[in-house]
């Protein structure tokens, strides 16, 4: 057995490798450059923890966020692993005496952000020290975020030089062709072995409702999965609590969780979710990072998200467990100016924001799929695969129809009035709407004055916004939201050419959505379903994971995950011996919860008789 192969075993609790796992390890005990991109939930921690401890020495863990790196430490110290953090959120005192304990050779890994690896004094002190290996965990950032942002994300390039012959690993979820090269020349020059692991999740089913009245649209959705734990996400901490308390008057068990709670309430709520049954989270993106949850049935996002690669992420919280799942997003043309306007203030160059213009294209390209929305998705990172099945487009293809001569009606309607009119202005003035803002600007004698007037506002409405995604207006992503014509959008006017857009109809029924939860049989995505005894274990493991968690102030999924409780709710061990080959029980597992938990199987089973 390989020394790798030995941790796997030893500390983390697993006899094998997931998919993806070993070539990325090897690589890195061989001294090489590594750039990993696996999905959500495939186990990328493990690509660095693993070698980390097989080599010995210093591992710095590059992080984004705090509560990432604070969870992550948690997680590797109750398995036995000496893991530190040295971040703002912790007093003085306590990052002084993680950084002592790092020089006296007693952590493996030290948890850190770039800002404060990427600082003259640190990276000198580092210099010092025998570090054998660094991780950059969310190296996305490095491509994706401006470096007004993050400006030291950009700076870990430097690490190559400043430590020639310590191999660097740099790990996302969610990574496009064109952001995997742009790690590899800016983190490693191009010397770097690239392992990527296929991004299909085809047991979530994928769709995209036209926005027309959120509140009434997430209720309607969140009560087909009733009973069922799902995560909606909203772009506002205000929207979060809104949409929780919307929830609530529905008899539906939801709470908030965002950036700007205190942190005590955000771990009460993660751990709810976490533990209860049928619990819904209403979050902001602060929520998901780190979380192993397996039976989350659905994310809703309320409104669009920042690129096809953070969408990619956040609906990859959902069926981890294997069985169906739902992702399901409503947007508007109030989302497109809200993302363009958000891509032009932010503080960056030129070049950057054409990059981020461009992947808010391909977003909105996926939204206004004509065919397979699967296909639409995973050509964007590169891979291709035929028609899903599991799709609204392909379970309930909408009518796609020559929209050329309605196209012209709006595009002359915008240009009579100014190029500088809102979407609902351009409407009033097609469907003939005498409104004072018509009759103030005199719009009532233009020749487009009533054109459209046997065509319903919201198919108005859903011609534009394909319009606006396909090019052929644009947005005032500065103004008040006024569309402008393209050349694209002159082309058409001018031209032969043809505009095919799709009718929105209402969402088709998801197969199976309206079963209940309870009584559900669960299925553990490497073993068969679990009985009802079997989910009833199931529920009295996690009210004892959610105690210990409590007793050590961390979050219940780092005491053990989903996975680990339900192949223990299958297995059934009623020895130490037996507890020890559960998956994600290693030895310092063992030894803290064996008792616990072999006393509350044995209790489950005696109650059953």
């Amino acid at each position: 057995m390989s020394a790798a192969q030995r941790v796997l075993r030893d500390i983390f609790g697993f006899e094998a490798f997931r998919p993806g796992q070993q070539p990325a390890i090897e690589a890195l005990l061989a001294g090489r450059h590594v750039l990993t991109v696996m999905p959500t939930g495939s186990g990328k921690s493990l690509c660095f923890q693993v070698p980390a401890l097989a080599l010995g020495g210093l591992t710095v863990v590059v992080s984004p966020l705090v509560a990432l790196m604070q969870d992550q430490v948690a997680a590797l110290r109750l398995a036995g692993v000496a893991a530190d953090t040295i971040n703002s959120a912790n007093e003085r005192a306590r990052n002084v005496a993680a950084w002592r304990r790092a020089t006296a050779g007693e952590t493996r890994l030290l948890y850190m952000a770039p800002e404060r690896l990427m600082t003259e004094r640190m990276l000198e002190a580092l210099g010092r020290l025998p570090v054998s290996l660094f991780a950059i965990d969310e190296a996305h950032c490095i491509s994706q975020w401006g470096p007004s942002f993050r400006p030291e994300y950009e700076d870990l390039c430097r690490l190559r030089h400043l430590f020639p012959g310590v191999p660097i690993a740099a790990l996302t979820a969610t990574a496009d062709a064109i952001t995997r090269e742009d790690i590899a020349q800016r983190l490693f020059g191009g010397e770097v072995e690239s392992f990527v692991l296929g991004f299909d999740r085809p047991n979530i089913r994928l769709a995209v409702e036209m926005k027309r009245d959120w509140k009434r649209q997430c209720r309607s959705f969140v009560a087909r999965h009733a009973g069922e734990s799902g995560i909606v996400y909203c772009l506002s901490r205000r929207k979060t609590e809104e949409t929780a308390a919307l929830l609530e008057a529905d008899g539906v068990r939801a709470l908030p969780y965002h950036a700007g709670m205190e942190k005590e309430d955000r771990e009460t709520h993660q751990n709810v979710f976490m533990t209860d049954p049928g619990v819904v989270i209403a979050a902001t993106i602060a929520f998901g990072m780190g979380i192993d949850k397996a039976d989350v049935r659905y994310v809703l996002h309320t409104d669009l998200p920042g690129s096809i690669e953070a969408y990619y992420q956040e609906i990859g919280r959902a069926g981890r467990d294997g069985e169906p799942a739902e992702a399901h997003m409503l947007y508007g043309l109030a989302d497109i100016r809200m993302r363009r306007q958000f891509i032009e203030e932010e503080d960056a160059g030129d070049e950057r924001r054409r990059r981020e213009h461009k992947r808010l294209d391909a977003l909105l390209g996926y939204c206004e799929a004509p065919a397979c929305r699967r296909v639409t998705l995973l050509e964007y990172f590169g891979e291709r695969i035929e028609p899903c099945g599991n799709c609204d487009v392909c379970l309930d293809p909408a009518e796609r129809v020559d929209g050329t001569e309605d196209a012209r009606k709006v595009l002359s309607a915008v240009y009579r009035t100014g190029e500088r009119f809102g979407a609902a202005h351009v409407i009033d003035v097609l469907r003939g709407t005498a409104t004072e803002k018509i009759e103030r600007a005199g719009h009532q004698l233009l020749r487009t004055f009533g054109v459209g007037a046997d065509v319903g506002k919201n198919e108005w409405r859903s011609l534009i916004r394909q319009m606006v995604a396909t090019g052929l207006l644009r947005l005032d992503i500065g103004g008040y939201g006024g569309i402008s014509i393209t050349g694209k959008g002159r082309e058409l006017l001018q031209s032969e050419s043809v505009f095919l857009y799709r009718r929105d109809s209402a969402p088709a029924r998801a197969p199976g959505a309206a079963r209940e939860a309870k009584g559900r049989r669960r299925k553990d995505p490497e073993g068969g379903p679990l009985t009802g005894s079997e989910a009833a274990l199931l529920e009295a493991l996690k009210a004892l994971r959610l105690r210990l968690a409590r007793e050590r102030d961390v979050p219940a999924y780092i005491v053990f995950s989903d996975r680990t409780l339900i192949d223990m709710a299958r297995r059934k061990p009623r020895t130490e011996e037996e507890f020890a080959e559960v998956n994600g029980v290693g030895a310092a597992k063992l030894a803290a919860f064996a008792a616990p938990f072999l006393a509350a199987i044995e209790g489950v089973l005696a109650d059953d008789g």
